[in-house]
């Protein structure tokens, strides 16, 4: 199962796999203390798209139509593993946003799970 989750929260043992998927790290967390497998700023948005969106609902879909390019969809070997992980077990985005409906993780999930 693939889900997304604000670095802030708490972790969960139903967590499963947790990855980082921000390009910056998130303020005032210590790097050994937020348990991740792996931080994967390479599959997160560029910093101009980030700059362009800053979490403007009106920009939501051509956010997601920009990203997905930038992701270079099919040739990008890291969604496919997130992919796989997630058939046999849980796999948690996290992403620092305080906008927890318009943010990459969501829409990483959301390209993801039309996998």
């Amino acid at each position: 199962m693939l889900k997304i989750k604000r670095v802030y929260e708490k972790t969960t043992p139903d967590d499963g796999r947790r990855y980082l998927v921000d390009r910056l790290w998130p303020r005032g967390i210590k790097k050994g203390d937020l348990h991740i497998e792996g931080w994967l700023k390479e599959i997160a948005p560029s910093n101009e798209l980030r700059k362009w969106f800053s979490h403007d609902p009106a920009k939501w879909d051509e956010f997601q139509a920009r990203y997905k390019k930038e992701l270079k969809w099919g040739q990008n070997p890291m969604l496919s593993k997130i992919t796989e992980e997630s058939k046999v077990g849980n796999v948690t985005l996290l992403y620092a946003a305080s906008d927890a409906e318009y943010n990459n993780a969501k829409a990483l999930m959301l390209l993801l799970d039309k996998l």
